[in-house]
């Protein structure tokens, strides 16, 4: 079993090496590193079925556990994706919404197996760095609009 310093943990009903399979498909930088298969005398926990996940997303180390429906994930915690163009934007997106996922707002999506997201342009995080309070209010009143963020959009209203 590999050991981590440092890693974020994540509980699944049962499709940890799924959302692994997809996750790491989808992101550069990712990998599957090792899949643990549940020993006897786990509680709700077929002996033989997978237990643990070891991966990295875009160099990021996660563990993702296959643990039953007791925990769901919920909004209070997200993965960011800071994406470079909306063709990034539109990419992870629709890859995430397959197959069941839910689109949010302001950016924000839940995939099939019920993890939130924020898929977000580069270009939003230098719009709101902006020194005019003025533009950077204008983008805010945008993005709260927006579903998946629109780089054009949010150019157009920091424009004014």
């Amino acid at each position: 079993m590999p050991v981590r310093k440092f890693a974020t943990h994540l509980w699944f009903d049962s499709q940890a090496q799924e959302a692994a399979e997809l996750y790491t498909g989808l992101f550069d930088d990712s990998s599957v590193e090792d899949v643990i298969l549940a020993p006897e005398g786990i509680p709700g926990v077929e002996p033989g079925s997978v237990f643990l996940v070891y991966l990295t997303i875009m160099g990021q180390q996660y563990i993702f556990l296959n643990g039953g429906p007791l925990f769901p994930f919920d909004s209070q915690v997200s993965l960011y994706v800071l994406c470079d163009d909306q063709d990034d934007v539109d990419r992870y997106w629709h890859a995430l919404l397959a197959d069941g996922g839910k689109p949010v707002q302001c950016g924000w999506l839940t995939d099939k197996f019920g993890l939130s997201w924020q898929i977000i342009p580069n270009r939003l995080e230098e719009l709101m760095d902006d020194d005019d309070p003025a533009v950077v209010d204008r983008v805010i009143a945008a993005m709260l609009e927006m579903v998946k963020l629109d780089v054009a959009g949010l150019e157009a209203a920091a424009r004014g």
